[in-house]
């Protein structure tokens, strides 16, 4: 018997599309910065910039979802990419914070059409059985591949150009991304039984399921850790290093300065974040998934402690990427898998969607409560703490979750 091709036209395809995307999104902490020392804005307001982003992002991923099931996931990828580069463009001409905050609503409907609950569906369509979880790692892997470039790339282009510019720049590459859109044909790999069910049968199965409950609040935290250090760990890195290694340990590390340690240390997170996911859906294939994500964020929840309570130095701040990275999106391949096998694949998009909206809302309190927090106390440290208890809360929740299709057959 002919065994099934794990590296499809679908899943390359895929991977593209979410490696640019995700490229620009991790690149936004850069310029955090920039933009508030130009306007002399407060931390905060970019900070709730970002975390409308977020929410936005949470809010429109259960609705691509559903477009792309209704009326084809290139139609809803098209949409995507379209507000995606609106938001970029009429952003760039944004001067006060309320201007700003409104646009990345946009930009964070378009992240939600060229993301992850559109691309992982597709992509889990077109995996056979055996290879699926596999392929979902090594399409959340694109997804960190974009990272490890993307800030370093926003860096070095503002290092020319006016953050203005560069967000143009950003909107013409995430429309380019669009040329890989002929190969995102899969077909739609459901049960008699899936397709025959509507989708509103679908969500309440799985509403009245306290499993879906369970993974939805457990994804929370999720969240939480990543935006909050996407959006303010350049700066954290940049203010705290900056006065804690004023002359040379920087440079014995072959970087020149403590902004683009900043910016290292995302690329780190993304380059180690490419194993950690990849490893991940390989696990998924033989362990419990539910156990795995309950390790994840205990691993993490450890990271992050010891992180805050050793004394801080470029070489911790790079030790902590590198971790932390390992573990940064290795619970999306498990927890889209989890709900493909609990749920079935016909309704994976929305309902994933809907489980995802819980990572944003998690997003968006990191992201505001960062830069909320520091602009009363000056410091990051109390943000970082809540981190370490809602990622424990999410190892424990995870555990009860039953790991068994629900009324269909196994994903």
């Amino acid at each position: 018997m002919t065994k099934a091709p794990l590296f499809t036209p679908v899943l390359i395809a895929g991977c593209v599309i979410l490696m640019i995307g995700f490229s620009i999104r991790a690149s936004f902490g850069v310029f955090q910065i920039p933009i508030a020392e130009e306007f002399g804005w407060l931390r905060a307001e970019f900070s709730m910039a970002i975390a409308i982003q977020n929410l936005a992002w949470g809010i429109g991923q259960p609705i691509f979802g559903a477009l792309a099931e209704r009326f084809g996931d290139r139609k809803a990828i098209i949409a995507g990419a379209l507000f995606y580069a609106a938001g970029l463009v009429l952003s760039s001409f944004a001067v006060t914070p309320g201007q700003h905050q409104f646009l990345e609503i946009l930009v964070g409907f378009g992240i939600a059409g060229t993301g992850f609950g559109v691309i992982l569906a597709v992509v889990g369509r077109a995996a056979s059985p055996e290879n699926r979880s596999v392929a979902l790692g090594i399409a959340t892997a694109a997804g960190s591949a974009g990272q490890v470039f993307g800030a370093p790339v926003a860096e070095a282009l503002l290092g020319f150009y006016s953050w203005q510019t560069v967000f143009l720049i950003f909107a013409v590459v995430i429309l380019l991304a669009l040329f890989a859109l002929p190969f995102m044909r899969s077909p739609v790999a459901a049960t008699r039984q899936e397709l025959e069910e509507s989708l509103g049968t679908v969500l309440k199965r799985a509403f009245r399921d306290p499993s879906f409950s369970l993974i939805f609040i457990g994804f929370f935290s999720c969240g939480y850790q990543l935006a909050f250090i996407t959006a303010h760990f350049p700066a954290f890195v940049t203010e705290v290093c900056g006065a804690i290694d004023p002359t040379g340990m920087l440079a014995s590390l072959g970087i020149t300065t403590t902004s683009a340690l900043g910016a290292v240390s995302i690329a780190v997170i993304g380059l180690a974040n490419i194993a950690g996911t990849i490893t991940a859906g390989w696990l998924g294939k033989h362990y419990s998934r539910k156990n795995l994500l309950a390790l994840i964020y205990l691993l993490r929840t450890i990271v992050s402690a010891v992180f805050i309570l050793l004394p801080m130095t470029p070489a911790s701040v790079l030790l902590f990427s590198l971790f932390m990275g390992a573990l940064w999106l290795a619970t999306v391949p498990l927890t889209s898998g989890l709900v493909a096998h609990i749920y079935g694949l016909r309704y994976m998009g929305t309902l994933y969607g809907l489980v995802f909206f819980s990572h944003q809302l998690g997003s968006f309190v990191g992201v505001w409560l960062g830069g909320r927090m520091y602009d009363l106390t000056g410091d990051y440290t109390l943000v970082w703490w809540i981190g370490v208890g809602v990622g424990a809360f999410s190892a424990i929740v995870h555990l009860p979750v039953k790991e068994k299709p629900l009324g269909l057959q196994p994903a």
